[in-house]
């Protein structure tokens, strides 16, 4: 009952969530939605499996290459002749088919010109009857296509139609007074746009190569047989397939079904190739004797599951004859101007003589991808175990196992989909189940947020006690990664200062210092939050403190810090122009920055604490940034930050020793990175080196000379000048041999 009175509520939506996919299952709603989703998943599922090489069938490609070699498509029916006696006689393919088909007799000999001339101009002229006569077996290109094809394993491609009906169909499977009484549910065309008779009767068949697809563009089924008039005629692959098989008759099975009516429209379950002794083949069928096209790697030349071989090697025969040899050869084309490439869950590209090739490999290896009737049933089965399943355990588990119980469970249905796919050739739907997976997670989610939102919110408003509030986010992500407690660490700390901001104050009305400084704060603010994910710990009125590496650990955090301050200079200098445009008085900015180690956690009293560092590495970054002004630099950073942020260029400005410390400090400020700065920045920090060095050794003529040179260059750095300054002290006042070099700052 206790379980009862906490879950409950969760259990009965988990349960009807669960049996709204089971009455989608079985039929009793439907959604297009989610039917599009299916179809989704079983492309992806068929990109999946890959190629399957299949040296059976071998496609004799009219490429781009035989097009420039022979000329342009069509090609005259001499061509297709010797096509036909290269594949035939000297290669021994066991059975060709045409992916192409020959509505129109061939007139490109020339041969109908001059017998019509032979009949009238020339009637008179002796000797021109006989001689035309002599010409016909070589002109009659018809003929010689027919001759080359009769008595061989050829089959022709034709395609039907709407309303035409040209040229002469093949004998058909069976017609519909071979059915019994029955008329199947096959597909229905009222014409067709077949070969002509002397082609047709030399042949030993001919299948139906239109392919259409679904409603989306994509090609993933194919009918096997359609009904024109009162006969049911193969496609290409099932003609193609039962030729190389031998099959002696094509018949569809109806099962266990018996006739009830006359013209009963029936689903045969299977079509069926009669073989030599009494040996079938069946293949099963869909809705409209239709089969999945099982496609097998990308499809064209490069597409791993079949051969192709350029149809001009063949002519010429240069293709090794083991190729050829006993295979099934397929006439087609793939160059794109010949608008016989299909859409298809595979390519968008593929050609439709492959498309043919994947029908006939699935009937020659007796494997066909569908879904059975049974396949319903597994749906259910999965549906209410991974439905039932989540809907008890998920309102019980806390969000990590959660997470994993349904991931395991959403890995498990799409494991089991993909081995009965693989192993078995089931097409199983899985959407919806996954579906049920995902709403189960997430409506336990949510109800966790919505009924444990007051707990959550109390929880948040606890952190943002101690943290600062851009922090609250990231830290309720994991909370018990993060404490509030006290704690020392190695940090880096940044202050950053408006220069003159009293003169700025007195130049400004309060509404406009008010928008003045709440743009240069929020610029300084999303500089430090931005990329290099700093601490934003306080404003002091014109001031700006931040940190890195607490409460979030970072073990560049100096870097951060001096990255972040080398940006928020740039900004700086962008903000400058925006104030000067409207007349605002210029904006400039001092940063210092330290590194070391620091007390870090909530300090305050009881009526108001905050997260925020302390510590004698702090003060020194705060000297730091008020020292900056005397040394003219926008940066002065510590020997600590220069040493653990390597990859940036420093200039040294001096060793100082602040207020409140007696240890001597070298300062710094950096320039960049050296991929960053220009050749003639480098030199001038090699010279401004030498010179200090000369400082440092006394040797103040040159000092004098070096600095007075780069004070020349650069009249702009107020280090030169100071320094210059500095010198003519320190001639008038000796510091003496015991010097060592260090300026000390007695106020802040």
């Amino acid at each position: 009952m206790k379980l009862l009175r906490r879950y409950g509520a969760r259990w009965a939506l988990g349960i009807l969530l669960t049996l709204a996919a089971v009455l989608y299952t079985n039929g009793t709603w439907h959604s297009d939605a989610i039917e599009r989703q299916d179809t989704i998943l079983a492309d992806l599922r068929m990109r999946l499996e890959g190629p399957a090489p299949d040296p059976r069938i071998v496609i004799v490609d009219i490429d781009p290459k035989s097009l420039a070699a022979v000329g342009r498509f069509p090609w005259s029916r001499d061509v297709m002749a010797k096509l036909v006696d290269q594949l035939a006689g000297h290669y021994h393919a066991r059975t060709i088919a045409f992916d192409v088909s020959f509505p129109e007799p061939d007139t490109s000999s020339g041969y109908a010109v001059l017998e019509r001339l032979a009949q009238r101009e020339l009637k008179d002229v002796p000797g021109v009857a006989t001689k035309l006569a002599a010409l016909e077996p070589a002109l009659d290109y018809d003929g010689r296509f027919a001759r080359a094809l009769a008595g061989r394993p050829v089959l022709l491609g034709y395609s039907v139609s709407a309303e035409l009906a040209k040229g002469v169909l093949p004998k058909p499977a069976f017609t519909v007074a071979d059915l019994g009484g029955r008329s199947l549910d096959a597909y229905r065309s009222a014409g067709y746009e077949a070969n002509i008779a002397r082609l047709q009767e030399a042949a030993r068949g001919a299948g139906i190569f239109s392919v259409d697809p679904d409603v989306d563009g994509v090609v993933r089924t194919v009918p096997l047989l359609q009904r024109i008039g009162d006969g049911y005629y193969p496609t290409l692959g099932l003609a193609t397939a039962a030729a190389y098989l031998g099959a002696t008759a094509i018949h569809p099975d109806f099962g266990t079904a018996q006739v009830v009516a006359q013209d009963e429209v029936a689903g045969a379950d299977r079509i069926v190739l009669v073989r030599p002794q009494r040996r079938k083949v069946a293949i099963p069928v869909g809705d409209g004797l239709t089969t999945v096209v099982q496609f097998r790697g990308p499809g064209g030349p490069q597409g791993g599951t079949f051969r192709y071989v350029s149809a001009v090697d063949v002519l010429q025969g240069r293709v090794p004859p083991a190729l050829l040899e006993d295979v099934v050869a397929l006439v087609g084309t793939t160059a794109p101007g010949l608008q016989d490439l299909r859409s298809t869950p595979v390519s968008s590209v593929y050609p439709g003589v492959e498309v043919h090739a994947n029908v006939i490999k699935s009937i020659l290896d007796g494997r066909f991808k569908s879904h059975p009737d049974y396949a319903t049933a597994v749906e259910f089965f999965q549906i209410l175990v991974a439905g039932t399943l989540l809907a008890l355990l998920l309102p019980a588990l806390s969000p990590l196992p959660a997470v994993l119980v349904s991931a395991a469970v959403f890995a498990g249905v799409v494991g089991a989909n993909w081995a009965l796919y693989r192993q078995l050739d089931w097409t199983v739907d899985m959407f919806v189940c996954l579906l049920l997976v995902a709403l189960l997670f997430v409506t336990n989610l949510a109800w966790g947020y919505l009924f444990e939102f007051r707990k959550g919110r109390a929880l948040v408003s606890r952190f943002g006690e101690y943290v600062a509030p851009e922090l609250v986010a990231q830290m309720a992500e994991n909370p018990e990664a993060y404490t509030m407690e006290g704690e020392s660490r190695e940090l880096s700390v940044m202050f950053v200062d408006v220069r003159g901001f009293t003169t700025i104050s007195e130049g400004l009305s309060p509404k406009a210092l008010r928008e003045y400084i709440n743009i240069y704060l929020t610029a300084m603010s999303e500089d430090i939050r931005g990329s290099h994910q700093g601490t934003l710990d306080k404003y002091i009125g014109d001031a700006v403190m931040a940190f890195w590496g607490a409460p979030v650990a970072f073990a560049d955090h100096a870097s951060r810090a001096v990255a972040t301050s080398l940006l928020m200079q740039a900004s700086a200098a962008r903000l400058n122009e925006d104030f000067k445009r409207r007349g605002w008085p210029p904006l400039a900015i001092g940063i210092g920055i330290n590194s070391g180690l620091m007390h870090v956690g909530d300090m305050g009293s009881a009526i108001r604490r905050a997260y925020t560092v302390m510590g004698d590495a702090v003060n020194l970054g705060s000297r730091l940034e008020g020292i900056t002004k005397v040394y003219g630099v926008g940066i002065a950073v510590g020997e600590a930050t220069r040493l653990a942020a390597p990859e940036f260029v420093y200039r040294e400005l001096d060793l100082v020793r602040v207020k409140g410390k007696n240890e001597p400090v070298a300062i710094f400020e950096p320039l960049g990175k050296p991929a960053d700065l220009a050749p003639a920045v480098l030199d001038e920090l090699a010279a401004w080196d030498a010179a200090l060095a000369r400082v440092r050794a006394q040797d103040w003529d040159g000092a004098q000379g070096a600095i007075a040179a780069l004070h020349a260059a650069h009249p702009q750095r107020a280090l030169y000048a100071l320094y210059l300054e500095r010198i003519a002290h320190w001639r008038a006042n000796p510091p003496g041999a015991g010097w060592d070099g260090v300026t000390t700052f007695e106020t802040k």
